[in-house]
């Protein structure tokens, strides 16, 4: 098979050329959208590269997009006709009114680039084969990984999530079909690992030797378990159906090389809006370069809190791109009774505690209308439950001040929860 072009830039001087004249024609294409009317009026399309014009162009958000109803979605936000729509995706996230975003062919030939990188930077080759296991739907991630892939040569095991194929076949097809990459969201990686012990089959010997993770935040301590056992290096991917795939882990393992020759990012504090420094956390904002033949995002704020600097060194072909960091929080948090228990620091303390399988936070309101902090959590197979429980409960009192209520679920039940969704809706607040 003839090598691909994976429309590598040759220098950082030629990114910042890239980005000169695809930011214009991406105001340029904004103009036609009435969505936009009014509010790029002022902008001086020869002056995009000045901070003071570029910031000039409003932050758009998700829950500003949702104003737009959905059967007005293509005449007010898109500037290409319908007949020009190959497919559409669905938005990720777990709350609110899901969007459809159309695509051009031209738009899934940069789209399609995107995931062929991502595969590339892990190492992959024709000699492996990859096992994909999102859920294959309506949203892309599935289908993008898998056929980037072909595309690469790549074989693949097109098994979707638990929900597509029972989670029990999938672990007899990689026994079987000897995949040496798999491809899913971490929690179920972690479901099919914890299913994997408790019928006797030893993962972590499987002929996986790669595991690639996305469309989800991926902390220290899930990365180490998941490790620990499959008995496989992970690689952290990042994207979003605004866009595409944004950025990847790489062999290097030195943080997720951003593809800044087809997106324009900017990290900006929460508060202002205005550009943090270089290596500050802030808000993730960004503007598809390619990816807009139809959908015209101009400075999207995704709604997560990473860092970004500049990579020094390297021979490889991604090594002139910046680094992306997730800043180890998010925009999410739980209010419990004055107290910010954030979901990532949250995240860490249960996925780093022996006892516990998996779990699931809850924030309710009780007859009293005090705030109620449940975890549903699944115990490792052996403990004494009620000591396991009270492990947990002083961890969560030392760490946050906060005692919840704890209830026990069987094995499992939180993996197959979670296998039908794209995004795992691991901390839901039902006070309304």
């Amino acid at each position: 098979m003839s090598a691909v072009d994976l429309l590598w830039p040759k220098s950082r001087t030629a990114i910042a050329d890239i980005q000169r004249k695809r930011k214009r024609a991406a105001v340029e294409a904004a103009r036609r959208a009435p969505f936009y009317r009014g509010r790029l009026d002022g902008i001086d399309l020869d002056r995009l590269d000045d901070p003071e014009v570029w910031n000039r162009i409003p932050l758009l958000t998700k829950d500003e997009l949702r104003t737009v109803p959905a059967a007005a979605f293509h005449d007010r936000f898109c500037v290409a006709p319908r007949s020009s729509v190959v497919e559409y995706w669905r938005s990720g996230g777990v709350t609110g009114r899901p969007l459809f975003y159309p695509r051009s062919a031209d738009d899934m030939k940069y789209a399609l680039l995107t995931f062929k990188r991502g595969l590339t930077v892990v190492g992959a080759t024709p000699e492996d084969c990859a096992h994909i296991s999102f859920p294959l739907g309506i949203h892309p991630v599935a289908h993008l990984y898998a056929r980037a892939a072909e595309e690469l040569g790549i074989g693949t095991v097109w098994a979707g999530s638990g929900n597509n194929t029972p989670s029990e076949m999938q672990l007899a097809l990689i026994g079987e079909l000897k995949p040496t990459i798999w491809c899913g969201m971490g929690s179920y990686g972690l479901h099919l690992a914890n299913l994997a012990e408790a019928k006797g089959i030893d993962l972590a010997a499987s002929s996986v030797n790669k595991i690639v993770v996305a469309a989800e935040p991926l902390s220290p301590a899930k990365r180490e378990k998941l490790e620990r056992m499959w008995g496989a290096q992970v690689f952290d991917q990042f994207g979003m159906t605004e866009g595409a795939l944004v950025s990847c882990e790489s062999v290097d393992r030195d943080g997720l090389h951003l593809w800044s020759d087809l997106f324009f990012v900017e990290i900006v504090d929460e508060a202002t809006g205005l550009p943090v420094a270089e290596g500050e956390a802030g808000s993730l904002v960004i503007t598809p370069l390619y990816i807009n033949g139809v959908t015209p995002f101009l400075r999207w704020v995704s709604g997560d809190v990473i860092s970004m600097t500049a990579r020094d060194g390297g021979s490889s072909a991604w090594s002139i791109f910046p680094v992306m960091r997730h800043a180890r929080r998010t925009v999410g948090f739980f209010k419990v009774r004055g107290v910010n228990v954030n979901h990532a620091e949250l995240e860490d303390l249960m996925f780093r505690n022996p006892d516990v399988i998996d779990f699931k936070a809850e924030v309710s309101a009780s007859a009293a209308g005090l705030d109620v902090l449940s975890l549903f959590i699944e115990v490792k197979r052996g403990l004494v439950v009620e000591q396991a429980c009270a492990r947990v409960r002083e961890r969560m009192a030392a760490t946050f001040q906060v005692t919840p209520e704890i209830k026990v679920l069987d094995t499992g039940t939180l993996g197959r929860e979670f296998e039908a969704s794209v995004k795992a809706a691991r901390f839901v607040d039902r006070r309304g």
